[in-house]
């Protein structure tokens, strides 16, 4: 009997297995970002991606005002030695500005934010001031200009404030409010659609009989895309049939920019999506040397991209961190998108690994007594394992060159805290 070796998704060194790097790289050479736009009001654009050069239309701050409360003088009366006494002749409140004119030897208490009256240019903090009635005294001390924040001095009229790419946040947020700006332009949100596939899953709320399980993906990835700030469209989950799997792909691609599915791309008889794909679009890839997640699929129906995750639920959530969120911003028209900073820690595990793919271990992320990050391994690592993404709080990145890590290495860590 002659027997013929079936393809494994263990094996990193099959034909076509290409490294993270190659993948991603790949994924965005094929696409483009939206170009479409529309306006929206200022505080609906939170988590929206600019669309225009905004320049400033004021000044910031638009008068010269009070760093701080004090007294408002002439530089030129402040003593080079010794101290000054002067006469106190009015208020300037914020909102409330002392309209006369400020005279040598006299001087106008001033609250924060309130106008430099005129003939003034330099402000006294009241804890360097000793008050006898009308009259202050201050010592030498001082210096003329002191605590006065200028006219245009956080930004000019006419400047260039935010360029087109940057995502709004809450500094955003608040930047172009101080500006009196009402509404922005910005890339429209971005259109994804997902399904599960598999005969084995049910829905929440459906009895489980044998050899069945509740489908949590869907859940799953709900929440990474909600998260992502894009227009989710749930299609649900979709049966082990070549031909309602085809109905679906073409129903996504009528609405979506962008397919996501969960299951089904791998090497069973079962698994019909990279046929389907094939037959209705091109699939450009769907092994990568990574664990956990080897069968990932990316390819294009039309206009949409397709994303093909693996099945097993900590594989989803790696695959999307590390491929999907990253090309999500990339095609929202994020210029530079920056997924989560990544930090050097002292490894308190013992970690075997082979060079040749990048593993994406999930483990705790804490500081010792000193000050000193560290890291330890999660101990339930399988693929189907989704407790240790509940558990844990980062993902440690063991690139493809990396061997077996000792206690006691450096390793990079990507916390959690910002990415899911």
């Amino acid at each position: 009997m002659n027997f013929t070796k079936q393809p494994s998704c263990a094996d990193d060194q099959d034909i076509g297995v290409l490294r993270v790097e190659q993948a991603l790289a790949q994924m965005y050479a094929a696409l483009r970002p939206l170009t479409e736009t529309e306006y929206v009001p200022l505080r609906q654009a939170l988590g929206r991606v600019l669309a225009q050069v905004i320049v400033c239309p004021i000044n910031v701050p638009s008068h010269t005002n009070a760093a701080m409360d004090g007294y408002a003088l002439r530089g030129a009366d402040l003593p080079a030695e010794g101290s000054v006494t002067l006469r106190q002749i009015g208020v300037a409140w914020a909102g409330r500005p002392f309209a006369d004119t400020v005279p040598a030897g006299q001087c106008v208490r001033i609250m924060t934010g309130a106008c430099l009256p005129d003939g003034t240019d330099t402000v006294v903090m009241q804890e360097n001031v000793r008050v006898d009635g009308d009259w202050i005294q201050i010592s030498a001390q001082e210096r003329p200009g002191q605590n006065v924040r200028h006219a245009g001095e956080d930004l000019a009229c006419g400047e260039p404030v935010l360029s087109a790419g940057r995502l709004i946040l809450p500094p955003e947020l608040g930047l172009l409010a101080s500006l009196g700006i009402v509404e922005v332009k910005v890339i429209r949100r971005l259109r994804v659609a997902f399904f599960s596939t598999g005969d084995e899953l049910r829905s929440l709320g459906e009895f489980l009989q044998e050899g069945q399980i509740y489908d949590s993906n869907r859940y799953t990835i709900y929440g990474m895309l909600m998260r992502a700030g894009v227009e989710v469209i749930d299609m649900g989950v979709v049966r082990d049939d070549r031909a309602i799997l085809t109905d679906a792909v073409q129903q996504a691609a009528s609405h979506a920019d962008v397919l996501i599915t969960s299951g089904g791309v791998s090497v069973g008889e079962a698994d019909f999506t990279k046929a389907v794909l094939s037959e209705l679009g091109n699939i450009a890839f769907w092994k990568i040397a990574m664990k956990p997640g080897r069968p990932l699929a990316f390819g294009q129906v039309k206009n949409m991209a397709f994303l093909g995750l693996p099945g097993n639920p900590v594989a989803v959530m790696v695959t999307f961190y590390q491929f999907v969120l990253p090309l999500l911003r990339y095609l929202q028209g994020e210029i530079n998108p920056l997924i989560t900073p990544t930090i050097q820690a002292k490894s308190l595990f013992t970690f075997k690994k082979k060079p040749g793919r990048s593993e994406f271990p999930r483990g705790f992320l804490s500081q010792d007594e000193t000050g000193q990050w560290c890291v330890e391994i999660s101990h339930q690592q399988g693929s189907g394992i989704l407790r240790s993404m509940s558990e844990g709080n980062c993902f440690i990145l063991l690139p493809e060159t990396q061997g077996t890590v000792a206690a006691g290495d450096w390793v990079t860590v990507q916390p959690f805290s910002g990415l899911l």
